[in-house]
């Protein structure tokens, strides 16, 4: 059965991208991966492309979107970076909210951190598919 996950920040341009692409990544079948922003910036952040081209992701490939451009349907997971009351609710059998610094002002070491602690984060929810 195909598991689908949402993957929620304010921008969707940094994050939500790198949740969604780090998923895309490491699924082993069966997954539905998404993100949306609750006021989406228009355009995926040149940096989180470049960052997650050293770990061979085209991020290009991606358009910055908000919750109104996904899928009307009910998410197994839907995850919030940390943004808060930032994010509406989304029909989800489960919620769960990372915590996760924005890191668009960030050095580009801090940048590479926080995109290390959100593969770690997806690693862990694809493990409890």
């Amino acid at each position: 059965m195909t598991k689908r996950v949402l993957f929620v920040c304010v921008e969707n341009s940094n994050r939500s991208q790198m949740a969604e692409a780090f998923a895309r990544m490491h699924a082993t079948g069966g997954l539905e991966a998404y993100s949306a922003g609750s006021r989406p910036s228009g355009r995926v952040n040149p940096r989180a492309i470049e960052s997650m081209r050293e770990r061979g992701y085209d991020l290009t490939q991606h358009n910055s979107k908000g919750l109104t451009n996904i899928p009307d349907l009910e998410f197994d997971v839907a995850v919030t970076m940390g943004c808060g009351d930032e994010c509406p609710l989304v029909r989800a059998k489960r919620r769960e909210d990372w915590g996760i610094p924005d890191p668009k002002n960030m050095s580009p070491d801090e940048f590479r951190g926080v995109r290390d602690l959100i593969e770690a984060k997806v690693i862990g929810l694809l493990a409890g598919f």
